[in-house]
């Protein structure tokens, strides 16, 4: 979340930046502004009527100490009728500047929550390298790794592939569930496993504490790392409780250290996770939708880092390398894309794709997103550490897919086809018990 301070000091600034992520924002920054003005002048009526009822009440203790001595000394004093007269009038002045106070402070209320919700409705600003364009057309391409392979002629695609191997029943979970929801099977459950262990042993390696949280948070967790009010109508939500489906086990992850202040010895944090994730995709259909190119529920590994300001983009680059290695290792061609304005997500500064080449289907799959989210998460998480100043400041937070499951599974089970079996990398076969899937 952006801070008042930031949109008052660097306003204009801001409206430009937010239209290269396809966003006006100026008229919702102006409103800030002045709902920051008037907030102001009703603090100085509060505060002026305060002073008033702080002054008179002193007055009257004043008066009261008096009154009291007086009667103690000599109870026969009748000159004290005046100072009573006074002490009644002034009480009851009190009383009337309280009565103004208490709308003042309702409005005040009011003028700091519209104030609120016109903030969390702001987009992170893009960073200064993010190219400028609305559609995924403009994405800048960063680099491209591994071969594309060349399939046998009778080459089938993933879809096809599970079928004949019986890996997953689409019909089945439909059944179960509904569209939407695979029912792994045999070699394809045991692949899955295999890659979620391979994924989390090799972050483990790399320092990354392991977690396995929960998969369900509420509304503060998924606020804190910009899910709400963004992103709503794609998440699963449990009335009953108010409970969210997570969409990935950032958010779980992330929220370990909400309403925490750190010492900057701690950071970097290093966290990684493996969880079934859980998203509506609403309004998705059509070809890309096929098979595992598109799922309600997925297993997916998570690396996060909450890092000092000065090191977010030392570390983004760092976490970059990371996922490229391991599509290195699993044998894949991918490249990686940095993301235009308008296709980067709400709370991202900055945003690097990885897209695997699908050979059967001759097409790019996302299976990786990370992320520098600079301090907009850790703001609404108030995630904050203590510098060698003793100043607070917000950490940064990143996050990366090490790595999302479906489109990697289409992936190895297209480009590893051979006439008769599926060969797999190497990599997995100490996780999987076997080299092939025939």
């Amino acid at each position: 979340m952006l801070t008042l301070q930031q949109i008052k000091n660097q306003k204009n600034e801001l409206i430009e930046k937010l239209k290269i992520k396809n966003i006006d924002a100026s008229i919702t920054i102006e409103e800030i502004v002045q709902l920051d003005s008037e907030r102001k002048i009703n603090q100085l009526k509060i505060d002026g009527l305060l002073a008033n009822i702080n002054r008179i009440s002193q007055e009257i203790g004043i008066l009261f100490s008096k009154q009291k001595f007086s009667k103690t000394h000599d109870p026969s004093v009748t000159s004290l009728t005046n100072d009573f007269n006074v002490l009644e009038n002034l009480k009851q002045e009190v009383s009337l500047l309280k009565t103004q106070v208490k709308p003042l402070k309702d409005l005040q209320l009011e003028i700091e929550d519209l104030i609120q919700q016109k903030l969390v409705s702001l987009p992170n600003i893009p960073h200064s390298s993010v190219p400028i364009g609305i559609s995924p057309e403009s994405n800048e391409l960063i680099k491209t790794g591994g071969t594309i392979p060349t399939l046998h002629a009778n080459f089938l695609c993933h879809w096809d592939l599970i079928k004949k191997y019986e890996l997953i029943d689409f019909e089945l979970g439909a059944k179960i569930t509904g569209s939407g929801f695979p029912l792994y099977i045999g070699k394809g459950a045991k692949l899955q496993r295999a890659l979620v262990q391979y994924f989390l042993d090799f972050n483990i390696q790399a320092k990354y504490k392991e977690y396995l949280p929960p998969f369900m948070v509420n509304e503060d967790s998924a606020f804190a790392t910009g899910q709400l009010p963004d992103k709503e109508g794609q998440m699963y939500f449990m009335p009953a409780d108010k409970y969210y489906l997570i969409p990935t086990s950032e958010v779980p992850v992330t929220n370990i250290y909400r309403d925490t202040i750190l010492k900057e010895s701690e950071l970097p944090i290093k966290m990684t996770a493996y969880s079934p994730c859980f998203r509506r995709e609403a309004g998705s259909f059509g070809k890309d939708v096929r098979g595992l190119n598109r799922v309600h529920q997925f297993e997916k590994v998570e690396i996060i880092q909450i890092v000092h300001p000065e090191k977010s983009y030392e570390t983004l680059e760092e976490m970059v390398q990371h996922v490229e290695n391991l599509l290195i290792n699993l044998g894949l061609h991918y490249r990686i894309l940095r993301l235009c304005g308008g296709d980067m997500s709400f709370a991202s500064a900055l945003t690097y794709d990885f897209e695997v080449y699908s050979a059967a289907q001759n097409k790019w799959l996302e299976v990786s997103s990370v992320t520098n989210f600079e301090s907009f998460q850790t703001n609404r998480l108030k995630c904050r550490f203590k510098d060698q100043n003793d100043k607070m400041q917000f950490a940064h937070s990143l996050n990366g897919s090490s790595l999302a499951l479906p489109r990697i599974v289409a992936a190895l089970l297209e480009n590893y086809q051979e006439e008769n079996c599926i060969k797999l990398p190497e990599v997995l076969h100490k996780y999987t018990g076997f080299t092939q899937i025939d």
